[in-house]
């Protein structure tokens, strides 16, 4: 399959492969009879004592590059079991993998923010998702224009705190993060928007 080739199906984006995005929403379980069943929750991530799920649960937790062998220790289980479903988590995009000796592993961050972004999708209506882009959209200009900035990269805090009578070095950080994570959500709710409404307009007019 050519890398720059995308796959797309109904209700949903198109996932380019050379991504590592899969397509589905949750983990799918290496039994057909279990395909229906979702991962953990993210913030329960060892809910269920099965195998497949701990090694999932410790891969949700990993930030770095990390070995087989590690990763079974986390999960409590045999290396040569881990690198099986670390394989097929690879093959999904759900994790990527290092070649190296020995080869390590760290979670594909795009594939997360795709689930997140199909959850937000499904969970709420177009209405409510404009409704929060435009509540975001309101608490980044009121950033922009406190700080006559674009974006929170853009401001020098130390500047910015000295030159204020209200505001500490603290506030301004604070400020700072809660900029940038406003920003990041109103892209994710934008996206889970266009998604929405794309889903519904195929389905009106099938």
């Amino acid at each position: 399959m050519a890398a720059d080739r995308g796959v797309s199906c109904s209700n949903q984006e198109t996932i380019p492969r050379s991504k590592n995005y899969i397509l589905r929403p949750a983990i799918p379980s290496m039994s057909e009879t279990d395909a229906a069943d979702g991962p953990p929750p993210f913030e329960e991530p060892f809910s269920s004592d099965d195998v497949e799920q701990r090694i999932y649960g410790t891969i949700l937790q990993t930030r770095e590059p990390t070995t087989a062998s590690a990763i079974a220790d986390s999960a409590d289980c045999d290396p040569k079991t881990a690198r099986k479903y670390l394989g097929w988590f690879d093959d999904l995009g759900i994790v990527t993998r290092h070649d190296g000796h020995p080869a390590t592993y760290e979670r594909n961050d795009a594939y997360f923010e795709w689930r997140r972004i199909n959850q937000l999708a499904a969970d709420n209506s177009v209405e409510d998702l404009q409704e929060r882009v435009r509540e975001l959209t309101t608490r980044i200009t009121e950033y922009e224009e406190a700080y006559d900035a674009a974006s929170p990269a853009a401001v020098d805090a130390v500047a910015a705190a000295e030159g204020s009578d209200e505001r500490t070095i603290d506030d301004v950080y604070s400020d700072l993060a809660d900029w940038a994570t406003a920003r990041e959500e109103r892209e994710r709710y934008e996206r889970a928007r266009q998604q929405r409404t794309g889903g519904e307009r195929e389905q009106s007019s099938g």
